[in-house]
């Protein structure tokens, strides 16, 4: 299974500043170390390009964005201060999932991009600790190569994909399923195909009795040729911003139940890393780290098969 990074990139922040930005150097490390014993390709992508980004984002944004002309209101919604760094990154993160996509699509079934899930972007602005939406730009990537008609983009991440609702919402092509907390950040919510909304401090029985009721549906009604897996750990009871009541294990069996679903319906599946933001990093990557190596494992079954 193939697995990209682009932890070297890194956003220079404030040292006070909430954003977890060590999670991705450290579930880089955990994941280098047994690489080779899990079958794991370990691969830095290349960034996105402008033409890459505008089938997701307008093109002024695209250019406001990467010649540092976003203005102090428009820096504090995405909630990072200006930097080329933060573009470059953000352009290896969407490149990440791009890459994924187009590798589960050519035969690979099942691969990882150690960041991404930035579902806050939207066409025309950022938000929510997202530039650029890489989901919608590694679906329309896929499409406009001709590997796909349909994607399915499963969001597990605890806040709402709005920024991907917004961007896909007359677009049929792609089908969106959000599974999130009900009260949780953002306080205004754009429409999903599929929205299902979680009470606050929610258990992991409760948790995934919802996403086995509601991910058939999602399935069913994508008619998908492929899948985006937003694996957000912010559902876990230890989040900062979460709100939810997951513990690891219930964390490791909706990720399980997500592969398992898409192993029934061979649907090719990238898988992102999205939000997390415990008190203890180290529950983050934690997290993301059972995330890899149950969909490693997931790989390695379907080569068998």
């Amino acid at each position: 299974m193939r697995a990209y990074y682009c932890h070297r990139f890194v956003l220079p922040l404030p040292p006070e500043h909430r954003f977890p930005m060590a999670k991705y150097a450290l579930l880089h490390e955990r994941v280098a170390a047994v690489a080779d014993a899990a079958g794991i390709e370990l691969i830095e992508p290349g960034p996105a390009s402008d033409g890459d980004l505008c089938r997701a984002h307008t093109a002024d944004y695209v250019r406001r964005a990467s010649e540092g002309e976003l203005d102090a209101t428009e820096q504090r919604r995405i909630g990072f201060p200006w930097s080329p760094a933060m573009i470059e990154r953000s352009r290896r993160s969407s490149g990440a999932t791009m890459a994924a996509l187009e590798h589960a699509l050519r035969g690979g079934r099942v691969a990882v991009n150690l960041a991404g899930g930035t579902h806050h972007a939207f066409a025309d602005h950022g938000a929510g600790y997202c530039v650029f939406n890489d989901s919608i730009v590694a679906a329309r990537h896929v499409q406009a190569s001709g590997l796909a008609r349909r994607v399915l983009v499963i969001d597990l991440d605890v806040h709402q994909g709005n920024g991907t609702a917004s961007i896909a919402r007359d677009d049929a092509s792609i089908y969106t399923f959000s599974l999130h907390g009900e009260r949780n950040y953002p306080a205004l919510k754009e429409r999903s195909d599929l929205d299902v909304e979680l009470p606050d401090g929610c258990d992991d029985a409760f948790y995934l009795q919802a996403l086995a009721q509601h991910l058939p549906r999602a399935l069913a009604a994508a008619d998908a040729d492929a899948a985006i897996y937003l694996a957000g750990a912010d559902p876990y009871v230890g989040d900062r911003l979460g709100r939810l009541g997951l513990s690891k294990a219930g964390l490791a069996g909706r990720d399980q139940m997500v592969l398992d679903a898409c192993v029934r319906h061979d649907l090719p599946l990238a898988i992102s890393m999205a939000g997390g933001y415990a008190v203890d990093v180290a529950d983050i990557v934690d997290i993301h780290y059972a995330t890899v190596l149950a969909a490693a494992a997931c790989a390695r079954r379907m080569a068998a098969a």
